[in-house]
Formats: C-alpha cells, sequence, structure tokens
C-alpha cells in the first residue's frame, strides 16, 4: 500500500460526475484544492463501502472549495451513474474496472468476490504538493472496521488545515 509521505500518482480514469461521463484528471484535482481525499472500493453497493461513502456525503466534504472527494470502485461507468443516483453522491466515482488506479496506489486485491484487479477498501488523501498524508486500508470489503478509514482521514485533513466534519459511518444499513 502507498504510505504516508510518498508522491501520490496522477491519473485520468473515466468517472461519473453529476449525470454526466467524464475523464476525471486528479491533477486538476491537486492544483484546485490543498487536499484530495480518495475513497477506494472493490465494487458499487458493498454495504460497509457505502456506509463510508454516504458518511463523508453528509459530513459535507464535497461541499467545500479547499478539498476534493473521488469515490473509485472497480465497477463499469454504467454501474456508477446507478450507484451515484442510488445514493444520492455528490462527488465523482471513477471506474476503476481493470483496476489501474487502484495498482498505481499498491491498492490492488488479487481477488474479490470472484472479481481480480479490484480496489481494495482503502483511503488516501493527498495535499497540494503531491504527499500522501493519510493512506489506511480495511481488512477487507466487508470489514466493519471502528473507526472506518474515512473516519480516521479525518486527522491528516486537519493537519493540512482544513477545519472538516468527521464522517460518522453506520454499518447498519440506514444511509
Amino acid at each position: 500500500m502507498i504510505g504516508v509521505g510518498d508522491t501520490a500518482p496522477d491519473f485520468i480514469a473515466p468517472a461519473v460526475s453529476g449525470e454526466t461521463a467524464t475523464e476525471l484528471e486528479l491533477y486538476r484535482l491537486v492544483e484546485a484544492h490543498e487536499a484530495v481525499a480518495l475513497a477506494f472500493a472493490p465494487a458499487t453497493f458493498v454495504p460497509a463501502c457505502t456506509a463510508a461513502f454516504a458518511a463523508v456525503r453528509d459530513a459535507g466534504w464535497s461541499d467545500r472549495d479547499d478539498l476534493a472527494v473521488v469515490a473509485l470502485t472497480g465497477d463499469s461507468l454504467y454501474a456508477g451513474f446507478a450507484y451515484a443516483d442510488r445514493f444520492d453522491l455528490p462527488f465523482p466515482v471513477v471506474a476503476d474496472f481493470h483496476g489501474g488506479v487502484a495498482e498505481s496506489y499498491d491498492l490492488l486485491a488479487p481477488s474479490w468476490e470472484g472479481h481480480s484487479d479490484v480496489p481494495r477498501r482503502a483511503t488516501v488523501v493527498i495535499d497540494g504538493d503531491w504527499t500522501v498524508r493519510f493512506a489506511e486500508a480495511a481488512a477487507d470489503a466487508f470489514d466493519r472496521a471502528d473507526p472506518a478509514p474515512v473516519e480516521n482521514a479525518t486527522g491528516a485533513l486537519r493537519e493540512i488545515g482544513l477545519d472538516v466534519d468527521r464522517p460518522r459511518v453506520k454499518y447498519d444499513g440506514a444511509w
């Protein structure tokens, strides 16, 4: 897994942003924000991952000018459209269906639920200098880690100077 202090790899990948298919260019987000939070999941509609994404949504992380949030899943762009719509996700959902982005962050799961080359469930925070300030992965996609990686990322964002609310991940399915 990529480590704190490493330089974050850049990427361009297909994504759902609002109701539009687009190419997400990480360098544009890093240039425009003080920090970027990347939340990886092996697939859309995985309950523990959805709980984390919903918590980030509810904490208002994507409503800020100084922070960009990106969800990355191992599913197709079309699954991303359904997922973002179903859970009203206000941040881009990247379709990393060949695992290239996850591999560049050393977050590729060799196998999961019969699928190969999908992202592990993890959160990475990058500052405006491309330095990884936080990186944590859950044991697996269904791990109900308490606190969840996105909750633990709050400290790194505050160290960067962002006064963010801590997401509260609720695994009870009330997303």
